[in-house]
């Protein structure tokens, strides 16, 4: 502000000056300019010479030649982004803005993002719903502590019209601490992304599965549809034991896992959130584990596909109730979050 206030003043006082005088002074001051244009390779521009140079060039035909310390292009684009603020400040006149998140929000935003390195933007934005915290994926992704790890596979897309009375079937390998190499399987009803069976086996059979097949469904609970792959585990005495059950087997084609993609999902989460990160031992050890993890994900792990809900209904706690607790799971490999009073 200064600097235009003085130039204003030396424009001024040129009306009072004499022809010569005013001659000799532009001679002094073109003698100046170009010795500092010699010792000077970029000048500093501060706003003011922003405002100041596209007056002159309002008033002045010959302002081109004078100009040293820019190109006139500069000045052009000077006036332009001038001419976008002053009409995008009319425009917005009278607009409210988005309510800035709260301290305690945004720190829990971080809190979680660092709790939990594979927890994702729309995720945080479901447990945050679950406490009854409006926020926008936007403001999670501003404020969330970013993980190196590339973002995991999004889900393949999957129509089925029997989805409630489809369940999945899949096996695993897992290895432990002395090399043994042990089979766990996995059912899953899609309807609510539920795994509601698992067990784990070194010497896998079609007698076995088939075993675990009529455990899995007791009485009269046994679904519609069974779909799984083509593995030799599933032989004559599977097959028979899932026809007794009035089960029809769908089968995918050869070497195409992503034409079950639920139960894949659900066996590489279960991989990447927990046993990455744990040496098994035994059997036993890992049947704990993966009991541990699957309590959960049915309980407190949210799912994009069920809007931001786990498989088991999350009721949402609004503040009244108390204040944010973290409390750990799977022996602190992961977090849920919910209200307690205080």
């Amino acid at each position: 502000m200064k600097i235009i206030v003085v130039s204003l003043l030396v424009y001024i006082s040129t009306w009072l000056r004499t022809h010569r005088s005013m001659r000799i002074e532009i001679v002094a001051l073109r003698h100046q300019l170009s010795v500092y244009q010699r010792s000077v390779r970029r000048p500093i521009i501060e706003p003011e010479d922003r405002v100041i140079w596209p007056w002159i060039a309002r008033r002045w035909s010959g302002w081109k030649e004078a100009l040293i310390i820019v190109q006139p292009r500069t000045v052009m684009a000077w006036q332009r982004k001038r001419f976008r603020a002053y009409w995008t400040k009319l425009s917005r006149a009278g607009k409210v803005d988005r309510p800035a998140l709260s301290k305690e929000v945004r720190a829990l935003i971080v809190r979680m993002s660092k709790s939990n390195p594979g927890l994702g933007s729309p995720r945080i934005v479901g447990e945050l719903q679950k406490l009854g915290i409006q926020v926008a994926k936007s403001a999670v992704e501003k404020y969330r502590v970013r993980c190196r790890k590339p973002p995991s596979p999004t889900w393949k897309a999957f129509i089925d019209n029997h989805l409630k009375d489809l369940v999945s079937i899949d096996f695993f390998t897992v290895s432990t601490v002395k090399f043994k190499v042990l089979f766990v399987l996995i059912v899953l009803a899609h309807h609510r992304r539920k795994v509601i069976y698992f067990n784990v086996t070194e010497h896998p059979t079609s007698q076995w599965t088939a075993q675990q097949i009529v455990e899995a469904f007791p009485w009269d609970t046994a679904p519609r549809y069974l779909l799984r792959d083509r593995d030799k585990v599933y032989g004559t005495d599977f097959r028979k034991r899932v026809r007794s059950l009035d089960i029809e087997e769908i089968l995918t084609a050869p070497r195409s896992p992503w034409q079950s993609p639920y139960v894949e999902r659900t066996i590489g989460s279960i991989g990447r959130e927990c046993l990455d990160n744990v040496i098994i031992l035994n059997e036993r050890h890992l049947k704990r584990v993966i009991s541990n993890y699957l309590d959960y994900y049915r309980r407190w792990r949210t799912h994009l596909s069920l809007e931001m809900d786990a498989p088991d209904p999350r009721p949402i706690q609004g503040p009244e109730i108390g204040r944010v607790v973290e409390l750990p799971e799977v022996g602190g490999l992961h977090h849920h979050y919910e209200r307690l009073a205080a």
